[in-house]
């Protein structure tokens, strides 16, 4: 699969402030959903503006189709493979909806005929189009997101960079907005979003990056998933107690244990080797297993145990 942006050593301060990324290596793959995650102020929206070619590195590049997005005798090029929508949409909000989006077609070069179709199609996704003529100061939060995504369209990109675009909304708005970026991805869109909503990550994306001014990881959700939770096994006793841990901090092999009634949770090197070995342990000291079953994580619970394990050794970020 051809990668359409590539990141090398990517790193920006501001001013004479720390660095808010440092070193990023990475690269999106076309026609996939790639998220960035991070606490506030890892980097995210910082990356997400490098990536559009809003800012300049202040080391590193990044490459977008081949072409890096400091090189000024192909920004025309750049900006019109890339849509963008940033994390406060910024409309001409006394304007109507068509008039936004027939001032930002023109700006990339689109007839007024091709604006036209484009907003229909576009916002009629989103069954705005009998709004077209309504100033935007009058919709909901949700509605202004959806014009500033069919902005973000207007020019027909090949790569949706997109910051928060799920944020805020009610779940209604949530879900379309949902559809409408798997729809473009189906069509073959690279997009590339940062979020907060783990679940969204995890439900739409094919990749996500986990980012503290440096970069933690990057992986599908489900193999930073078994990645770091592949070795945890459940017990469910009928008569377990806090006294249960006590059995197996005895065992060499048992590399971490916790209990929460009714489950005794142990993390080992080798489950398949290992795990006899534990029941044998608590069987003899007179606990009755009901069940045995490896524990099942969400994005979420990886996402903080990395920032947790990893997050530690990476310098705070800036915006």
């Amino acid at each position: 699969m051809t990668d359409v942006i590539t990141a090398t050593g990517l790193s920006r301060a501001y001013g004479r402030g720390p660095l808010a990324v440092d070193g990023l290596d990475f690269s999106i793959r076309r026609g996939e959903i790639f998220a960035l995650l991070g606490p506030n102020g890892a980097g995210k929206t910082t990356t997400i503006r490098l990536i559009a070619g809003l800012i300049d590195p202040t080391d590193g590049r990044v490459l977008v189709n081949g072409i890096p997005t400091t090189d000024r005798s192909h920004l025309q090029e750049i900006h019109d493979a890339v849509g963008v929508l940033p994390e406060v949409p910024g409309h001409y909000e006394s304007l109507s909806a068509y008039r936004n989006l027939r001032f930002h077609g023109r700006l990339h070069g689109l007839s007024d005929g091709q604006i036209h179709d484009r907003a229909r199609e576009l916002l009629g996704s989103f069954d705005l189009w009998e709004r077209r003529d309504e100033r935007v100061a009058t919709f909901s939060k949700g509605m202004k997101q959806k014009v500033a995504l069919v902005r973000a369209m207007l020019h027909a990109p090949s790569c949706l960079v997109l910051d928060e675009p799920i944020s805020g909304l009610d779940p209604q708005a949530a879900k379309t907005v949902r559809d409408f970026l798997i729809e473009q991805r189906r069509q073959g869109t690279t997009i590339v979003l940062s979020t907060h909503n783990l679940d969204d990550a995890d439900r739409l994306s094919d990749r996500v990056a986990v980012i503290q001014t440096r970069l933690l990881a990057v992986d599908t959700p489900s193999a930073l998933k078994g990645r770091l939770f592949q070795r945890s096994v459940a017990v469910r006793l009928q008569n377990g107690n806090p006294a249960v841990l006590e059995v197996a901090r005895r065992l060499p092999f048992v590399l971490h244990a916790s209990w929460e009634e009714p489950r005794l949770q142990v993390r080992l090197d080798h489950p398949d080797e290992d795990m006899p070995a534990v029941i044998e342990a608590l069987v003899r000291d007179g606990y009755r297993i009901q069940y045995v079953e490896p524990v099942s994580h969400s994005l979420e619970d990886a996402y903080l145990r990395l920032i947790q394990e990893r997050g530690a050794l990476a310098t705070d970020g800036g915006p």
